[in-house]
């Protein structure tokens, strides 16, 4: 039994994405689920695509001028996703361990050179994230 995920509640970036190091900034979910826990909505299954925090600096190796992306949650771990409980027809998401967080370069960072700067050929990094929740009354598996 873990608790359940309910509107509002923080997802939590680590800050090391691979070679890449990320100033995160935290998220929220925005839940879906037509039950509430103290007048708030339950997260259910999908509610994880609605994270997405834009403009969170980073560097990576050699490209110590600082570059921009996004952070987000690519894919929820199994302990995540409720195995049994459900509200309506959808199942509900858990607390669990970590998830796979992926931070998506929009502005790459660069390395210096005497010739001009070189920007990171990265489009994507892949990391690690938690959630953290308000909610201490509902439990599910």
């Amino acid at each position: 039994m873990d608790y359940v995920l309910i509107d509002g509640d923080q997802v939590l970036f680590q800050p090391t994405f691979g070679p890449a190091v990320v100033i995160v900034v935290p998220g929220s979910l925005r839940a879906s689920g037509p039950a509430t826990v103290n007048g708030k909505k339950i997260c259910v299954v999908g509610d994880e695509s609605s994270v997405a925090v834009h403009g969170c600096v980073y560097l990576s190796g050699v490209y110590s001028i600082p570059g921009s992306g996004c952070l987000e949650i690519a894919a929820l771990a199994s302990d995540q996703t409720a195995r049994t409980s459900k509200t309506g027809d959808q199942k509900l998401l858990l607390v669990g361990r970590s998830f796979t967080a992926r931070f998506k370069v929009e502005a790459p960072a660069q390395q210096p050179t005497p010739s001009g700067p070189i920007p990171d050929s990265m489009v994507e990094y892949t990391g690690e994230g938690r959630f953290l929740t308000t909610n201490r009354i509902l439990r599910a598996s």
